[in-house]
């Protein structure tokens, strides 16, 4: 993780943070939909502008921030009317460079336009897949997007994935790659840290009883025994779970796999 371009002293932007209820992986009703979260730090959301609709207006980056809820780094951006807004911060964005979103903007780090209006071969990211909507897709750290072929209301983009899909020409997007390219290099070192990140131990199937798990059981040391399965007796490999009848379905062009 490259953390030298990180502003040093930061006060809180109080308007743009609130507290993050710790739900620890459990639904509406209150049951555990998630294994193995519970029990982190406190930690403050940041308010992220994925919209970029304030169209037009130019404003000035001043500083660079880790988000402990995101992967990616956060870039603070500041508007003549004194207004401020997070941005997710695209790699080789520096503090004191100036960004705008409108339809026609300079094609330019950071710049978030019209999918029609950027050229062959940019790449882009926080990408939005409804008109309006702000950016779903393309967001955590070092992912990118490429802008590959244009046609009649369709812009294609090749995915980080190696997917290619098709989305509305008039859909905004971010210029640039996601920073903090180095994340999925950074060993997390010791099990405590692990914990304050809310991620709970994860014991092995063999190691538990037969009524915990379908592995459990069995004098000393033994294997699965059967086809690798999870508590409730699921498939646990390669078993597919896409939705087949998801509508944004027919607008993949080309499968990742």
């Amino acid at each position: 993780m490259d953390k030298k371009i990180l502003s040093k002293k930061i006060k809180r932007v109080k308007s743009l943070m609130t507290i993050l209820k710790k739900r620890s992986g459990r639904d509406n009703s209150g049951k555990i939909s998630v294994r193995h979260q519970g029990g982190r730090q406190k930690r403050f959301y940041r308010v992220i502008d994925f919209k970029r609709d304030k169209r037009g207006i130019e404003g000035e980056v001043i500083r660079i921030e880790r988000d402990p809820n995101r992967n990616a780094f956060i870039a603070l951006i500041k508007y003549p009317d004194n207004e401020m807004r997070y941005i997710l911060y695209p790699n080789k964005l520096s503090i004191g460079d100036r960004v705008v979103s409108s339809e026609n903007a300079e094609i330019k780090i950071g710049n978030a336009l019209a999918l029609k209006n950027i050229p062959i071969g940019t790449l882009v990211h926080n990408v939005e897949l409804y008109i309006g909507k702000g950016g779903q897709m393309i967001k955590s750290a070092g992912a990118a997007a490429e802008v590959i072929a244009k046609e009649d209301k369709y812009i294609h983009l090749k995915l980080p994935s190696g997917a290619v899909q098709r989305f509305f020409k008039d859909c905004f997007a971010t210029v640039g790659q996601v920073g903090n390219i180095a994340f999925k290099d950074e060993i997390i070192g010791s099990a405590g840290r692990k914990r304050l990140m809310g991620i709970r131990p994860t014991v092995r199937g063999t190691a538990q009883d037969p009524r915990s798990h379908p592995h459990g059981g069995g004098e000393g040391r033994s294997g699965e025994g059967m086809h690798p399965k999870t508590p409730w007796g699921k498939s646990a490999r390669g078993t597919r779970t896409r939705n087949k009848n998801k509508w944004s379905k027919s607008l993949v062009i080309k499968r990742r796999k």
